[in-house]
């Protein structure tokens, strides 16, 4: 189930017994956490009927034991068992999933990682309550789930801001919504967010960042490369080598790919790489001016300065002198 499905019946005060959220994303098992607790029980309500736990301080038996408990001047009682992933005997906690309390709403939060769906506890708490697996958001739809979010918060928001957010701020989902609650308290309430909105609330350059370097060298614009590597040199904390790198192979892997994709549109190279149309736009593009034999050198290249970033072969240049070197060599 859809983790906006599960927090529109919370809030409606359906509330299951039993919600077992495990995953790779955190994001999410918080989120719907937060909606449980706000909607759970009135504040004067929690101090005698709210109990969070914590999985390296538990054990089985104090656990089921809370979550027995019969609430007090309240209709029902909540436990949180946070950082279960740190609990080794969620198996030993089956007995109470086979038959909860009708008065308890009792939340596990195992992040970082999934529970294993073949183990009796989880099967158990899946027939008499609700289990979640909580999904990485791929990087292909990185984009697609920013926009999506920014147009909940009440604003539109350009594929350019779309694409600057998702670059520069990677995957973290609790960083990048950290991050948009500055625009959600800054700019007027329907603006659609641009890469000047990013510069001047978040502090992410619209001129010179990753991103705009990635444009420039795939387009072979040497001045522009130039000017973003020459800022990068003069303020070191608006990005690293080993992140142009990264950006830099991901971009180049992409181009050699197309070259030896039959169906050569916008569209059916999205769907092949798993990237945002606008983004496929700009790849084919690119991949008309640099040919197999130059990507091929190119991937080599990157793979030698990231062996100088770390020290290996490489005893004197600093970070920005290899990087300005790095770029030169990509697009000559």
């Amino acid at each position: 189930m859809d983790h906006g499905l599960i927090i529109k019946d919370i809030k409606a005060k359906n509330f299951q017994k039993i919600y077992f959220l495990h995953g790779e994303e955190p994001f999410f098992i918080d989120l719907i956490t937060n909606a449980i607790i706000e909607n759970a029980l009135e504040e004067h309500e929690r101090d005698f009927n709210q109990t969070v736990l914590y999985g390296k301080d538990s054990d089985a038996l104090s656990i089921m034991s809370e979550a027995k408990g019969y609430p007090m001047m309240a209709e029902r009682r909540l436990v949180i068992l946070k950082e279960a992933q740190d609990f080794r005997g969620i198996e030993d906690l089956t007995p109470y999933f086979e038959s909860p309390s009708d008065q308890t709403i009792f939340v596990i939060n195992y992040k970082y990682k999934k529970y294993d769906s073949r183990k009796k506890s989880i099967k158990t708490a899946a027939k008499n309550g609700l289990v979640f697996k909580s999904e990485k958001v791929k990087d292909y739809k990185l984009a697609d789930w920013i926009s999506s979010h920014v147009k909940s918060m009440g604003f539109g928001i350009s594929q350019k801001a779309t694409m600057l957010l998702a670059e520069f701020l990677g995957s973290d989902l609790s960083k990048i919504v950290n991050e948009l609650e500055k625009l959600n308290i800054l700019v007027e309430k329907g603006t659609t967010i641009n890469e000047v909105h990013i510069e001047e609330n978040i502090g992410i350059s619209k001129d010179y960042n990753v991103f705009e370097l990635i444009n420039a060298i795939a387009i072979r614009d040497v001045t522009k490369a130039n000017k973003i590597v020459d800022y990068f040199n003069h303020n070191p904390k608006a990005t690293s080598i080993i992140m142009v790198i990264s950006s830099m192979f991901n971009h180049f892997s992409r181009l050699m790919k197309i070259h030896f994709i039959p169906n050569k549109s916008r569209e059916s190279i999205a769907g092949t790489l798993r990237v945002h149309p606008f983004v496929a736009g700009e790849l084919l593009t690119s991949s008309k001016i640099y040919n197999p034999k130059k990507i091929a050198a190119n991937i080599a290249v990157l793979h030698e300065y990231d062996l100088k970033s770390k020290g290996i072969g490489n005893t004197s240049f600093t970070h920005g002198q290899l990087m300005k070197e790095l770029v030169y060599r990509l697009m000559h």
